[in-house]
């Protein structure tokens, strides 16, 4: 299992690019799990350690973890769990445990450490990570996975990645790219923010693109074209974490997730509609969506919005500001709002939103989001959005050709 053309990979692959039999009208999207389901070979007599968590479901609501430990000849030895824990919901650090059901040991890669241990993997034969991400860079689960690949290499043991679809589908690629200056938990590698990748194409990218030497396989879909997004795919959406409750919020996390790091508003976090408004006591609703939608930016229409916060930023204070709603989604570049949300506020209200307060921590965070510090200090030298969005555009078209290689659906 070197890489996805020899041995057990090589079938898989066959079997995701040849996608519908001739003459089908409509080809049923077939996950990860679920090809693994019918073709289980490479997992027999095997002891897996399954890197998942409540998110690996198949088209019935199974867990991949039940369906792996009915395959014959297979056996569970190990969990790990990433952020938000192995059955989701969890905030902060997340402890060590023991699956209630079976009993097998839990180990948490969002915990003191964000790695799996040469104790962690004693007696585990082979790593299969299933888990479904939401398309954009700084969401953890891609970093777990790719920490997971890295000691896997150095402890020699064969890593599987069951593929899920990207719920912004294939297509999209806006934001910069990291600069491996910048790498962080919050930021796995040289890809674009909004990326258009699976997680197996992620792990054949980072694999290849940074040498890690991973014995790598992964098994893709059938049926997922680069077009679908997630209501293209007819399957339920499973919460990813406390603040992604709903297919459509990953396009809104890509939006107004790295405006999040700055302290200065509330991205609806702590609100019904997280990543979706934006506001503070002091915003005049009215004057900001209307300098907003004169900037006649695609796919996007900016609505007057009150709310008030239950917790975290401006917590039971009358937040004014507005939601952001998507008209079109193939021409909505949300990074690109994104950054003309900052350049509004910076503009309008520049002793509130006042970047030179930040602290340290805050900084540096917002630049691990951005993959780079150009973003912020083009922003504090005045810079248009229009052109720091030009800023990255040879870097994401750099991007989009390296990754042509790792991609593995039409």
């Amino acid at each position: 299992m070197n890489n996805i053309f020899k041995q057990a990979g090589a079938i898989f692959l066959a079997a995701a690019l040849c996608g519908c039999a001739a003459g089908e009208k409509k080809c049923p999207l077939k996950l990860g799990i679920e090809v693994l389901a019918e073709n289980p070979s490479i997992l027999k007599g095997k002891k897996v350690g399954l890197i998942t968590n409540h998110t690996a479901l198949d088209r019935k609501m199974k867990l991949s973890e039940e369906i792996i430990r009915g395959l014959p000849g297979v056996e569970v030895a190990a969990l790990y769990g990433p952020e938000h824990g192995i059955r989701g919901g969890k905030t902060g650090f997340v402890g060590d445990g023991r699956d209630e059901k079976a009993g097998t040991k839990v180990f948490s890669l969002h915990g003191n450490l964000r790695s799996p241990t040469k104790e962690m993997l004693e007696g585990v034969d082979v790593l299969v990570f299933d888990m479904q991400d939401i398309g954009v860079r700084s969401y953890t689960f891609v970093s777990t996975m790719k920490n997971s690949m890295k000691e896997a290499a150095k402890h020699r043991i064969p890593f599987i990645v069951l593929d899920r679809p990207n719920p912004l589908g294939g297509e999209l690629v806006d934001g910069p790219v990291l600069d491996m200056n910048f790498e962080s938990f919050i930021g796995a590698g040289p890809v674009a923010y909004v990326h258009g990748m699976t997680v197996g194409e992620l792990a054949l990218f980072f694999n290849g693109e940074l040498q890690m030497g991973c014995d790598l396989t992964v098994v893709p879909m059938e049926g997922w074209k680069r077009s679908m997004r997630w209501q293209d795919t007819g399957l339920e959406w499973t919460p990813t974490s406390p603040h992604v409750p709903e297919p459509d919020t990953p396009l809104f996390y890509a939006a107004t997730s790295m405006l999040g790091e700055l302290p200065l508003v509330s991205i609806g976090v702590g609100y019904t509609l997280p990543f979706k408004v934006v506001g503070a006591p002091w915003i005049d609703a009215g004057k900001i969506t209307g300098r907003l939608n004169s900037k006649n930016l695609p796919g996007v229409y900016f609505q007057p919005f009150h709310f008030t916060p239950f917790y975290r930023y401006y917590k039971d204070e009358f937040c004014k500001g507005f939601r952001i709603v998507v008209s079109d989604e193939k021409s909505f570049r949300p990074v690109a709002t994104g950054y003309h949300i900052i350049e509004t506020l910076l503009d309008m209200y520049p002793d509130e939103f006042d970047t030179g307060k930040l602290s340290r921590y805050h900084e540096s965070m917002f630049n691990q989001a951005n993959g780079t510090d150009r973003i912020l200090n083009m922003f504090r030298r005045k810079i248009p959005a229009a052109d720091i969005i030009k800023s990255y555009g040879d870097e994401v078209a750099a991007f989009k050709e390296k990754r042509g290689k790792y991609l593995l659906y039409e």
